[in-house]
């Protein structure tokens, strides 16, 4: 490392790791009631356990987007974090609001919305953490080297804390609230979060290609305006059944097919970049990390969000489990296994190592990856029979899910192997090391 401050990440990864592990477990808790409706019933019922996983997968990625951040911008800027005070007070805030949201919900107290369930107050802590992050980053790039990735990077940002102020508008007309819920939603994840992607895989291959900044950047400009362009009308394929005018259909057709090119051009760009470079970089596991990440984004959130998000096909599927298989894996892909790399690539360094554990490492992308692709299909070829049996036979829905048992109990054993997988990534990143180092191991091979 070259900057002190870049251990600023440190803490965050590690947090961001636990509540991993939390999400982990509450999926496959959730994965456990699909298979057995009676388990935990009363005890742990399915909507807290359902609120606890999904609220702790946004919570655990935007630590590790935050770790991500203290670590790139000072090598970055070329200087340290303005104040590392303000980045260890925005963390206490931060995991404080995470742990007592999900405390909350264990005690039935929530606002009930998707995704937005947190208490008032807990929303006010989340916006303070934010803002002082935003402070503290932007404080250091105004103050050091502007580059295109800590540009993008804060768009990125900053427009995800903006677009989160409207899950504090919580109107009483449900077409008007569903509107403005997926800006929140919508917008994270298919437009400000593809500017945080694009920037720290730009990132990562400078730092491990050696290929030349202005190329890989370049690329970063078209990925970025790709995603922009697409992403924000591609809002409309969320329009299409909750009372809003019937042109959303069109809008939303024609954009999600557009949805499409930036995730691909990510695929281009990363592929090209390593080839390039002659893929002589000593962390393989970061490497096939970063590799994986747009190839899985690309299914996950193109391939299989285009496949139910024209407003034919969507008339059907809508709210199926089709849904689900689309969300599993464009999360996995696009945002977990992005934090994933970056944490393979910066934790060696943290922790004054050589790269360890590659292999365990590099077998954890596999089971995680493998076991994530057969959730997927599994969910997939459940939500088209789910499709068939209830909009088109007309059976009723109780009766339906006694259909897709078998496919519930496949989806529960994907689950299992996958929190094996991220156990093996825990240890592989965390456990013991032997090789320790004495300078700064960036181990970037030099540029072409």
């Amino acid at each position: 490392m070259k900057y002190s401050t870049q251990k600023l990440a440190y803490p965050y990864f590690i947090a961001a790791l636990l509540l991993f592990m939390v999400q982990v477990l509450a999926g496959v808790l959730a994965g456990s009631v699909y298979a057995m409706p009676n388990f935990l019933s009363e005890s742990l019922p399915f909507h807290i356990i359902r609120m606890i996983h999904t609220n702790a997968l946004l919570v655990w990625l935007l630590l590790g987007y935050f770790g991500a951040a203290y670590f790139l911008i000072p090598e970055e800027s070329e200087r340290d974090i303005h104040s590392p005070k303000v980045a260890w007070l925005q963390l206490f805030i931060f995991v404080f609001a995470a742990l007592a949201a999900v405390v909350s919900y264990l005690a039935g107290v929530h606002e009930g919305r998707e995704f937005l369930e947190q208490p008032l107050w807990i929303k006010i802590l989340l916006v303070v953490a934010f803002l002082l992050f935003l402070y503290n980053v932007s404080m250091t790039v105004l103050k050091g080297r502007k580059t295109v990735v800590t540009t993008i990077l804060l768009l990125g940002m900053w427009g995800a804390a903006l677009m989160f102020l409207f899950a504090f508008y919580n109107p009483g007309n449900l077409a008007l609230d569903k509107m403005y819920w997926w800006y929140v939603v919508h917008i994270w994840v298919e437009g400000v979060w593809e500017l945080i992607m694009a920037s720290m895989l730009a990132f990562l291959l400078i730092k491990m290609t050696g290929v030349d900044r202005e190329v890989i950047e370049k690329w970063l400009y078209v990925i970025v305006g790709l995603a922009l362009f697409s992403g924000l009308l591609g809002t409309g394929h969320h329009y299409y059944w909750i009372g809003t005018p019937g042109y959303w259909q069109w809008i939303g057709s024609i954009f999600s097919v557009l949805e499409v090119l930036p995730f691909f051009a990510m695929v281009l760009w990363c592929f090209h970049m390593v080839y390039r470079s002659g893929r002589n970089h000593p962390n393989k596991a970061a490497m096939l990390w970063s590799l994986g990440c747009p190839v899985m984004a690309f299914f996950g959130a193109g391939v299989w969000g285009l496949l139910h998000s024209f407003s034919q096909v969507n008339f059907y599927s809508h709210g199926t489990q089709i849904t689900a298989a689309h969300g599993h894996m464009a999360f996995y892909g696009a945002y977990v296994m992005l934090n994933l790399a970056f944490f393979t690539y910066a934790l060696p360094q943290l922790r004054n190592a050589q790269p360890y554990n590659q292999i365990l490492n590099m077998w954890s992308f596999w089971v995680m990856t493998a076991a994530m692709a057969f959730m997927t299909f599994t969910l997939t070829f459940a939500g088209v029979l789910q499709t068939h049996l209830q909009r088109v036979v007309g059976m009723g829905f109780m009766e339906i899910q006694q259909q897709l048992d078998l496919f519930y109990w496949m989806r529960l054993l994907a689950g299992v192997a996958f929190l094996v997988g991220a156990l093996m990534y825990l240890y592989a990143t965390l456990g013991p090391t032997t090789k320790q180092v004495s300078s700064s191991p960036n181990m970037q091979p030099a540029a072409r």
